[in-house]
């Protein structure tokens, strides 16, 4: 593949119990079981409560809307032949700084504790107006490659509103394609996340922030925020579109196409709705189960005096539909398995087994977030400092993924992006 000038060659359940596949920084001081006697409502709320009606699982029901093929092919034709995810790499123009070139404020969002293996951090003049959000890889692949090339998505979105709505850049939302093959040399490139528009002959950025985010296959499934009724945006990394117009304009523009200063667009396949007021707070994938799941969390703000749920969607079986949740009879994802918890502003969430791995923000939703374990065995929660704080992970917390085969964990704050091994998330939680 060619890169900087440069040819490199690259090589390539049934509960809805999660596990946290490493997604905390090493902790300062040795992270303890919190026994009962210890434990607050604050920062070991217990067990998750199982829910077992059919009206609960109902309540957390996904109702499938794709987008209408000819509407895809008519875009594809108008912009050009769909590119693959080597060819984007390929074009990978800016560079993540590695951890010793980031300044002492960018590195203040890591976590305390357990410490980071790895981290980089972007740019700051190309992030200054963006917020960070979920982070995946190639969940499926043994050790997070795509074709023999290995890859990271980290996603990003526009402010709410920057006073020029005709631009088209308000809330956008936009994935950094990392190159990751050299692990101390990190380059990567943006696509715009679209939403086909007018039949196909046009399209409008995805304006919500990410907040969780699964590769499976082919499939890249994104959170919303529901502002338009939709929970997820399902995503094929097989239609990557170029933009050849580099404006801060969204969609066809005389002389071609523009994704707001992105070189390509992703334009959304499909999107699921759920009923009633549910979002959606983060996703994993969860590859202890049979089949592998798609594992939620409620967005519940920090604080609230409402109980969290927690599900997972069995992924379907179907080589048609791979990597999205499998469906029923009248065509609706329903989860197999859901869960209650005291827990309040999850920000990313794993599972394995019967354990759930949660990070969540506590207090100030930009200080430091806690890290914990919640499962049949009881509750663990990572601890830090003198004192033996319970806020020792990234500032703010975020967004949780790893690389089944290798287990290493993934997450960003800040301009971080930094990861760690499940084990030494699990040791640090006792």
């Amino acid at each position: 593949m060619k890169h900087r000038g440069r040819h490199r060659r690259r090589r390539r359940g049934r509960a809805l119990r999660a596990f946290l596949a490493g997604t905390a920084f090493a902790l300062t001081a040795a992270a303890t079981m919190i026994s009962a006697s210890q434990a607050t409502v604050t920062d070991t709320p217990g067990r998750p409560i199982p829910l077992t009606s059919a009206a609960d699982l109902a309540e957390l029901r996904l109702e499938r809307e794709p987008v209408a093929p000819a509407d895809l092919d008519r875009l594809a034709a108008a912009m050009g032949r769909p590119v693959d995810v080597g060819a984007v790499l390929a074009g990978a123009d800016h560079t993540l700084r590695g951890a010793d070139a980031c300044t002492a404020d960018e590195k203040r969002a890591l976590p305390a504790a357990p410490a980071a293996t790895r981290a980089y951090c972007f740019g700051a003049a190309d992030t200054a107006s963006l917020r960070p959000g979920a982070v995946t890889a190639p969940g499926d692949s043994p050790d997070g490659r795509w074709q023999g090339e290995r890859v990271l998505l980290s996603a990003w979105s526009g402010p709410a509103s920057d006073g020029d709505e005709a631009s088209g850049e308000a809330g956008a939302a936009r994935v950094a394609f990392v190159d990751a093959d050299d692990p101390d040399h990190l380059a990567y490139t943006w696509a715009l996340l679209a939403v086909p528009a007018d039949g196909g002959r046009d399209y409008r950025a995805l304006a919500s922030a990410v907040t969780g985010m699964v590769w499976y296959g082919s499939t890249l499934l994104v959170t919303a925020d529901g502002a338009d009724g939709r929970a997820l945006y399902v995503y094929d990394v097989g239609r990557i579109q170029r933009a050849d117009v580099e404006s801060a304009a969204v969609g066809r523009v005389p002389g071609g196409w523009s994704a707001a200063g992105a070189r390509f667009v992703l334009p959304a396949v499909g999107a699921y709705r759920m009923p009633g007021d549910v979002r959606i707070g983060s996703i994993s994938l969860d590859r202890s189960t049979f089949p592998d799941g798609l594992v939620a969390s409620e967005a519940v703000p920090a604080g609230s005096d409402r109980p969290t749920r927690l599900w997972r969607y069995p992924v379907g079986l179907d080589a048609a539909r791979t990597g999205l949740p499998a469906l029923d009879a009248r065509g609706r994802a329903l989860p197999d398995a859901a869960y209650e918890t005291k827990v309040t502003g999850v920000r990313g969430v794993l599972a394995r087994g019967s354990d759930w791995y949660v990070a969540r923000a506590a207090g100030d939703a930009d200080g430091r977030g806690l890290l914990g374990r919640l499962g049949d065995g009881g509750t663990a929660s990572a601890k830090c400092g003198p004192d033996g704080s319970h806020q020792c992970w990234s500032a703010p917390a975020g967004p949780l993924s790893v690389t089944d085969g290798t287990g290493a964990v993934w997450s960003q704050a800040g301009r971080m992006l930094f990861s760690l091994g499940l084990n030494t998330i699990d040791r640090s939680l006792g």
